[in-house]
């Protein structure tokens, strides 16, 4: 039932008219996704992540991506793959539940409403996790949605 719950699509990281990358996210973790540019080897591609920062690029060239993350995460848990031509980058978040606006500090933030939007996703995520046996993929929030870092005592980290 938590699949139905997973993110419906993707946000899209748009500068200059070009899409940068997409990302999406979950209670645990935030994930990016990155076009990979045709004719490069694999082996080419580097991904530096660190609690605060992400670096991106192929070795040689300037960075592609070279910026401060929205919330620190934890380094050890993160991961990147390269897979059909996408570079998948996931970001464990060091604060579960956390809602992001951006994977990026200062970029591309979500507006408001889909920001709430996310929240409250974010939240029956939660509810769900905690409560396997029942099914919240048709629960709706009227009005504004409580943190669900802190809600009810806030998140079990068992």
């Amino acid at each position: 039932m938590s699949e139905k719950l997973a993110p419906e699509k993707r946000h899209s990281f748009v500068h200059n008219g070009e899409k940068v990358f997409e990302w999406d996210q979950t209670l645990d973790e935030v994930n990016i996704y990155i076009n990979l540019p045709p004719n490069v080897h694999s082996k080419q591609f580097y991904c530096k992540i660190q609690s605060k920062h992400v670096e991106v690029g192929i070795k040689g060239n300037p960075p592609y991506l070279d910026h401060d993350l929205f919330c620190p995460v934890k380094t050890d848990s993160s991961f990147w793959t390269l897979e059909d031509d996408v570079m998948h980058i996931t970001l464990q978040k060091r604060d579960k539940g956390q809602t992001w606006s951006s994977p990026i500090l200062g970029q591309g933030q979500l507006d408001p409403y889909a920001t709430d939007l996310e929240q409250k996703r974010l939240m029956l995520q939660r509810f769900q996790e905690e409560n396997p046996g029942f099914d919240f993929s048709q629960a709706q929030f009227t009005g504004s949605c409580p943190d669900p870092r802190t809600f009810m005592g806030g998140i079990r980290l068992d």
